[in-house]
């Protein structure tokens, strides 16, 4: 008689679909967490923009996901959360990618929106 597979019984929610969403939010808040805090050094040293533009960086991707995460709340009721978890991470990629690809800072300033505007239905904080 062969015992009855342990793992299986005791995390039957640990679906495919629940490791590799963990597995995307561990990766995605991985890189936010190395790229924010030198952001304001790239801006300023590298790109030479004033030390406001810092600032109204911030401001507008903070309010760029609140935002979000107003119109996710009325959007999930009639869709479900499957588009806007795709969609959010998928913005989130693009805006690190374009600050990558920044060669001055309205472009790190647009990147940044995106990047808050993705992450802001995907999660309460960052």
């Amino acid at each position: 008689m062969c015992p009855a597979p342990v793992a299986a019984s005791r995390r039957p929610w640990l679906t495919r679909n629940v490791a590799v969403l963990c597995g995307v939010s561990f990766l995605q808040d991985t890189a936010s967490e190395l790229l924010y805090p030198i952001l304001p050094i790239f801006l300023t040293a590298v790109l030479g923009a004033p030390v406001a533009v810092v600032g109204i960086a911030e401001g507008a991707a903070d309010g760029a996901a609140a935002l979000a995460k107003v119109t996710a709340g009325r959007f999930v009721g009639r869709t479900g959360r499957r588009p806007l978890i795709a969609a959010g991470y998928g913005l989130a990629a693009a805006g690190k990618v374009l600050i990558a690809l920044a060669y001055g800072w309205p472009l790190v300033l647009a990147a940044r929106v995106i990047d808050r505007t993705g992450k802001g239905p995907c999660s309460g904080s960052r």
